[in-house]
């Protein structure tokens, strides 16, 4: 496939069909999610993909859980209706054939080995070059995506229930759960969301 082709035709995909994807198609989206640039070629990924049905109740679970402890100004300003389609936006992806999560490690730089500032205080002076980092990554897993004739979305709601999606997913320091993309074959017709011109986005310093 062109790689404008699947560029246009990328879109987020939250309904799957019960069809598994084959693991041939899930380690061919890893492995070129590992193909993705990084900060200084550190490579701070793991990757772990999850088709277990069972696994991602429960993680979903876990995350409606967080939800319902989440710290609101007014409870009486967020209807049931309101809290149902949030939850629904951040557990959708337990009825994915598969879930592919990303891990990383904190890159260090060699500025933090002589400068007198932290990792966080770096890392924010740099502008989170991890996240660009993850970034890039997912980018490349959403795009093999709609090469191989799959949907996917990219999902960092369900972060809010981290430490105990990490314990699910057994993540061992240094590593931390960054995100998740949520894959299968894409039942129906999702919505194309209309994006902004080109001359809207564009400025050009001569």
């Amino acid at each position: 496939m062109e790689l404008i082709h699947a560029i246009e035709n990328r879109v987020s995909v939250r309904s799957f069909t019960a069809e598994p994807v084959s693991r041939k198609d899930l380690e061919e989206l890893v492995r070129r999610a590992g193909l993705a640039p990084s900060i200084n070629n550190s490579q701070p990924w793991k990757f772990v993909v999850i088709t277990k049905r069972d696994l991602l109740k429960e993680m979903a679970a876990a995350v409606s859980r967080a939800l319902g402890e989440f710290p609101v100004k007014d409870k009486e300003d967020l209807n049931h209706a309101f809290l149902s389609r949030i939850e629904w936006y951040s557990t959708f992806f337990e009825d994915a054939p598969a879930v592919i999560a990303l891990l990383m490690k904190p890159y260090i730089s060699v500025l933090e080995k002589g400068a007198d500032l932290t990792h966080e205080e770096i890392d924010n002076m740099r502008n989170r070059p991890d996240m660009q980092t993850a970034g890039a990554a997912i980018q490349n897993i959403l795009l093999s995506a709609v090469d191989l004739g799959l949907g996917a979305c990219w999902m960092s709601a369900p972060m809010i229930a981290r430490p105990a999606l990490e314990s699910l997913l057994q993540v061992e320091d240094p590593y931390k759960l960054i995100t998740f993309v949520a894959v299968g074959k894409t039942f129906g017709a999702p919505a194309r969301k209309s994006k902004k011109t080109l001359g809207e986005i564009i400025r050009f310093i001569d």
